[in-house]
């Protein structure tokens, strides 16, 4: 009873240990690199920057007042509003000329360096002569047109405004139309007079006429006979403001200026300030009246001021209306391009305000969308508040303090809420251009450089939303303080900058920025990350851009970079040698200053980096140190030193770095061209004469035979099969034959690297070395005459110059023996991708077909006949170039959120639910597996629940360990079935080459997103995404590398044997090799050969995948070897098991600190091992020639596979539990001869894959209810 009532304490324990194992546990080949295209962000242009800056250099005032004198069309009040300028007209004599004085004055506030003409009371030829003198001096320039008619009548409805005769006798019509002709554009006018608004409404159509004229006068002129071509107009680009529309009166209350429009454009504070007095809303701020207003002390430019402030918070919220209120486009014309206009356009939006209030509709054009009712004009009400309140102290007591307005703190405030739940969905921030206000203020700049940092890292569409707002000057003034608290904000803010709108590396050159980031990198107590980031800007200062490479350089940025390469970020060292690649890249001055710091020396060491980003980068930088125009000998031997170190990197096993091997080796065979044509003719006659001798000497085996018979000669086709330097060619010729110094070569290092790298089994590195290994087989082939290939390429070629590893190297390269008329690699066209077969696309064979070739070579007939066609053939390859995204790729990651949790670390997102709910249906799985796991070795196991047959025949089986489908491998691709529906779920293609096939394979992080492991018997592993998907677009391949070379050829091969440990991410691969290699999953490197010393092939692995120190090999000759990887490869085999005399088909390392070491060789004998002793402890002797052996990992259970078409189950013990002989189902049709089996992980279930194709699965029996 105590039993059953502990079991379920134990269950939920059990549970409990299993989720938090697989929380734990390593997610493999889950970095960006493996589930991203290695592909820069799509550029979206940028509207930001105006096309062209405009400024108001000339004004005309023209002030028609007729002072004394109303007009006989308006019909004054009394009391009357007279107040022109802030001056009474009556008050003096030359009040006029006071007015104008004062008009002036009040502009220059806006725009001092203009030049000011006025005009008082004038006629039609004094406004004509001033238009066009402005116009002449402004040229290009926009001209002001001021306008006050309180003098003179309303502007009548055929468009005209009034002006005087000579003797002021008469009121003269000026038409507006005249008046365009004038003024020329760009132009901006302004209109302080009743119906205001007629005059907008005609100056568009006169516009209109205008330009049909011009169009008319365009079509008939005709350019042939060199008439002159009439300039196209832009009175549409003129803008226009009136103070009210077309049918309304100005305002004549005696408390306001008769010119209040002028006013509120002018001088926006005081009349702001005494239309607040006038709303009578001052209830919570008394004793404030019209004449103390005027007392408010302080100046408009300082803002420590009352006054000053004040101004600050107007300019910050007009500025602020205009961003939320008005389209992008017209904001920037409007307010971004012209200081004066958008001064005028700030005020204007006041006058909206206030003369609304009294009746006036003011007028514009471009017409601006209503703003009088937006909420922010409360907010500067209560700004108004807030100030005045403290008015009468400050005037009473000159000792009073003034208390600063909280608006800014407020409004960064609310814009820190709006960053706590913003998103690209939601209406942008209207405090935006507020931040960028206060950018100005020291008191608030810390803190709003901070916000502004959050905001821009929200994503791409909020840096293009800050600089539309107008962001780019501030930012670029404050690289000028030397605060060394604003240099983490100020970088992060200008990599967020640099990552959307790469062309402000001209702004930051020009003003000197750069220097402020290279004092960032140089600095020793900056964090890794912002010194990461100043490697980044400095990165994109320098891209492509001579003038920012020369500034770099002056600033020492190759020193700079060069001391930090061993820093222990690894994205700082990614992003040091990127910018270094940068600098020096088309660059000699750069380069040689490189070398003189022996910057490729010091770049090679991270060539064995942790992080494949980094050892990416480090190839990027030495490709594009090789020298493009320097030919001198020193530049040659540095060059073929930088080849040697590349040539070293071509095994790695991340194709992001063999990518970049790629393209820094074909840099270096454009330097070297025709001495690379001399090494590959020399190695296709080298060829040519090992396959001669291979076949004399030895015979191939029938199973490898169609790899080797194609021609060395022609192009890398579908099917080809070649093998870089230090692989064995799968024939038992020995390659010896080649000499010493040829393989010391740097050209031959080169080329058979590149060769490899054109086998290998990642289609785009294959892609992009395809080009470079054709290109110059072709080349080859055009450079001799045919008898001179075959019969004399020995005697007649040299070896090339064999420089050593380290640079600067001594000697000098081979000379050219290229002949003048061969075609040369010209770096042009980008490479293009063709994804239509799966395997290498054989296109090229249309002109390198290896026999048609060698038929014509040895033709007496035509020979001339032949190069030229062949020529003809090269033309299609001049522009052959090969690139890569790996630097837009890197920059990717500045331009996407940096502070916010990643998708799998945030707890709410739809990710992180998907993984929990997946972790809760693995614990469901493990426990209700136990159940049948204790049972298993006593129970039968012979019910088949599912049986079918597969596309091939099986070589491998697995089963998922959580989702019911078995993966079955034949030889050239897997078939996913799902064992409990019986129904077939998909088929992918492996890819891989001709005449090899599936060996091995295993799901990898089957906890969580699986992704499925498949190697071939040529050493190549392959890992798949989105293997259930249907179609040729639904698989991905996440990557693929070259687990193990120089494979031995034997009769019985064992192929590829791998182990795969989830736990600590290592892959162990053997097979037909003398060694064990380890590979680390996330630094996608070799980190170990452990030498098997056997003389024959390894044929199963185990592991410890939990001490990570035990590893277990069985071999072909029958013997089981223990290794210790903890210790040197030269002491690390520990023990040598020698009990079996035959082929070892399995070991099995059982779980627990007392588990036993399992294995069976095909003599049909299973041996139990204490790892401590040489002698097995227990012997089970099972059928004799046993094809094929699995043990359960958690049950006690095993099963074998015999020959004569059964399969034995056993437990350890030796008691036969089932004979599998029959099918169900099928008439009793006995089963095939077993080729592959597997038990399930967890459940007891055995699933076999026979001879026959045909695949089942068997359970034990069903428990009845």
């Amino acid at each position: 009873m105590s039993s059953e009532l502990e079991l379920p304490f134990l269950n939920d324990l059990h549970e409990e240990e299993d989720e938090a194992k697989d929380w734990d546990l390593l997610i493999a080949f889950n970095e960006l690199r493996h589930r991203e295209k290695i592909q820069g962000s799509k550029k979206v242009a940028q509207t930001w920057r105006m096309k062209e800056r405009m400024k108001t250099v000339s004004v005309a005032l023209v002030l028609c007042l007729n002072v004394g004198v109303d007009p006989p069309d308006v019909v004054k009040t009394s009391p009357c509003a007279r107040l022109e300028c802030w001056i009474d007209p009556l008050s003096s004599q030359k009040a006029l000329e006071a007015i104008g004085a004062n008009l002036q004055k009040q502009y220059e506030r806006w725009q001092p360096r203009a030049r000011y003409k006025q005009s008082l009371d004038p006629t039609v030829d004094e406004v004509k002569k001033l238009c066009s003198s402005l116009r002449r001096n402004a040229k290009e320039e926009r001209v002001l047109f001021h306008y006050n008619g309180h003098g003179v009548p309303r502007p009548t409805v055929n468009g005209e405004i009034w002006v005087f005769n000579k003797s002021y006798t008469q009121y003269i019509p000026l038409s507006v139309y005249d008046l365009q002709t004038w003024m020329g554009s760009p132009s901006i006018y302004v209109y302080d007079c009743s119906n205001a608004g007629i005059i907008i409404e005609l100056f568009r159509q006169f516009s209109l006429q205008r330009d049909s004229e011009l169009e008319s006068a365009l079509n008939g002129s005709s350019p042939r006979f060199g008439n002159p071509t009439p300039a196209v107009s832009s009175a549409r680009n003129c803008i226009q403001l009136a103070a009210c529309g077309a049918s309304e009166l100005l305002p004549m209350n005696p408390e306001l200026p008769a010119d209040l429009f002028t006013s509120c454009l002018t001088t926006p504070i005081r009349i702001a300030l005494k239309w607040y007095v006038l709303q009578n809303t001052g209830k919570l701020v008394p004793n404030i009246t019209l004449d103390l207003v005027d007392k408010v002390p302080g100046q408009l430019n300082d803002r420590r001021t009352m006054l000053g402030e004040l101004n600050w918070i107007f300019t910050a919220i007009t500025d602020t209306i205009a961003w939320n209120t008005l389209p992008r486009e017209l904001f920037q014309k409007l307010f971004r391009q012209d200081l004066l206009v958008a001064s005028l356009f700030r005020n204007f939006l006041l006058a909206e305000r206030i003369m609304r209030s009294y009746n006036c509709t003011p007028m514009s054009s471009p017409r601006l969308p209503p703003t009088y009712q937006h909420p922010m004009w409360q907010a500067w009400d209560l700004a108004l508040d807030i100030c005045l309140r403290q008015l009468p102290t400050l005037l009473e007591d000159e000792n009073a303090q003034f208390h600063h307005s909280p608006f800014f703190t407020e409004q960064l405030t609310a814009f820190q809420v709006w960053l706590s739940y913003g998103s690209e969905k939601r209406n942008p921030p209207e405090q935006l251009p507020i931040v960028l206000q206060v950018l100005l203020s020291q008191v608030h700049r810390l803190r709003a450089l901070d916000l502004l940092g959050r905001f821009l890292d929200l994503g791409p569409w909020a840096v293009s939303l800050a600089l539309s707002v107008g962001i780019f000057p501030y930012v670029l003034k404050l690289l000028q303080s030397s605060a060394r608290e604003l240099r983490p904000l100020l970088v992060f803010i200008w990599a967020k900058i640099l990552s959307v709108d790469s062309s402000c590396q001209t702004d930051l050159v020009k003003d000197n920025g750069h220097k402020y980031f290279l004092s960032v990198l140089a600095d020793p107590y900056m964090p890794a990350e912002h010194r990461t980031m100043a490697a980044f800007v400095l990165a994109m200062i320098v891209n492509d851009y001579k003038q920012g490479q020369e500034a770099a350089l002056q600033g020492n940025v190759i020193s700079i970079c060069l001391e930090q390469l061993s820093d222990s970020s690894s994205s700082l060292r990614q992003w040091l040698a990127l910018c270094l690649g940068k600098v020096w890249s088309n660059f000699d001055n750069a380069r040689w200053c490189g070398v003189r710091d022996r910057a490729h020396e010091k770049l090679s060491l991270l060539l064995n980096d942790p992080s494949p980003e980094v050892r990416a980068s480090a190839v990027f930088a030495l490709g594009t140190f090789i020298s493009v125009s320097d030919r001198s000998d020193q530049a040659n031997n540095i060059d073929l030193g930088v080849g040697m170190m590349l040539a070293s990197v071509g095994h790695d096993g991340s194709p992001l770095v063999r990518k970049e091997v790629v393209v820094a080796l074909s840099a270096l065979v454009l330097e070297f061209e025709s001495q690379f044509c001399n090494v590959v003719v020399q190695w296709m006659e080298e060829e040519r004469q090992k396959e001669k001798s291979a076949v004399v000497t030895a015979e191939v085996p029938a199973t490898q035979s169609s790899t080797t018979n194609s021609s060395f000669g022609g192009s890398i086709g579908s099917n080809d099969t070649f093998y870089g330097e230090g692989s064995t060619i799968r024939r038992t010729h020995s390659s010896a034959t080649l000499s010493g110094t040829t393989f010391s070569s740097v050209y031959m290092t080169v080329w058979k690297v590149l060769v490899q790298l054109a086998t290998g089994p990642h289609r785009e590195v294959v892609e992009m070395a395809k080009q470079i290994v054709n290109v110059l087989k072709l080349k080859a082939s055009l450079s001799v005459r045919p008898a001179y290939v075959i019969q004399n390429s020995k005697s007649s070629l040299s070896a090339p110059s064999s420089p050593s590893n380290s640079a600067p190297i001594h000697g000098t390269p081979p000379q050219n023996h290229f002949h003048e008329d061969s075609v040369h690699l010209t770096p042009g066209g980008q490479m293009k991708r063709d994804h239509s077969s799966p395997h290498l696309s054989g296109k090229v064979n249309s002109y390198t077909s290896p026999h048609p070739r060698s038929k014509r070579m040895l033709s007496d007939k035509g020979t001339g006949m032949i190069h030229e066609d062949l020529i003809d053939d090269s033309r299609s390859i001049k522009q052959i170039s090969v690139a890569t995204e790996f630097f837009e790729w890197s920059c990717r990651h500045f331009a996407q959120p940096l502070m916010r949790l990643s998708e799998e670390q945030d707890p709410e997102s739809s990710s992180h639910h998907k993984r929990e709910f997946r972790f809760l249906r693995n614990a469901i799985v493990r426990q209700e597996a136990r159940e049948e796991q204790l049972r298993a070795g006593f129970n039968r196991l012979d019910v088949e629940v599912f049986v079918n047959k597969n596309q091939g025949i099986p070589t491998v089986i697995k089963f998922h360990p959580y989702e019911c489908h078995v993966a079955v491998a034949d030889k050239d691709g897997i078939c996913f079935w799902d064992w409990e529906q019986g129904t077939k779920k998909n088929y992918i293609y492996n890819e891989n080459l001709k005449n090899t096939k599936i060996s091995a394979m295993d799901f990898i992080n089957p906890h969580d997103e699986t992704l499925l492991l498949c190697g071939t018997d040529d050493g190549a592993v392959r890992i798949w995404r989105n293997y259930l998907t249907e179609g040729y677009d639904g698989k991905e391949l996440v990557t693929a590398f070259q687990a193990i070379t120089d494979l031995i050829p034997t009769v019985r091969r064992a192929g590829l044997v791998m182990d795969w440990e989830q736990e600590s991410g290592m892959l162990l691969a053997s097979g037909d090799v003398r060694i064990i290699r380890i590979w680390d999953s996330q630094r996608e490197t070799k980190v170990q050969d452990i030498p098997t010393g056997a003389e024959s092939c390894v044929t199963s692995l185990a592991s410890d995948s939990f001490g990570r120190s035990l590893l277990i090999a069985g071999c072909g000759d029958g013997t089981v070897r223990l290794f210790d990887r903890r210790l040197a490869p030269s002491e690390c085999r520990v023990m040598t098991l020698r009990e079996h005399n035959r082929w070892v088909v399995k070991v099995h390392l059982q779980k627990g600190s007392e588990g036993k070491i399992v294995s069976a060789s095909n003599a049909g004998d299973v041996r139990f091992w204490d790892p401590r002793f040489t002698e097995s402890v227990k012997t089970l002797n099972l059928t004799q020639g046993i094809t094929a052996l699995e043990i359960h990992k958690h049950a006690d259970v095993l099963a074998c596979g015999s020959p004569n078409q059964f399969i034995g189950v056993y437990n350890t013990s030796g008691d036969n539990l089932s004979t599998i002989k029959y099918h169900e189902g099928f008439l009793g049709q006995r089963i095939g001869a077993a080729s592959c089996m597997a038990f399930h992980p967890y459940k007891v279930k055995l699933a076999a894959g026979s001879t026959d194709s045909f695949i089942s699965v068997y359970s034990t029996p069903v428990k009845r209810s």
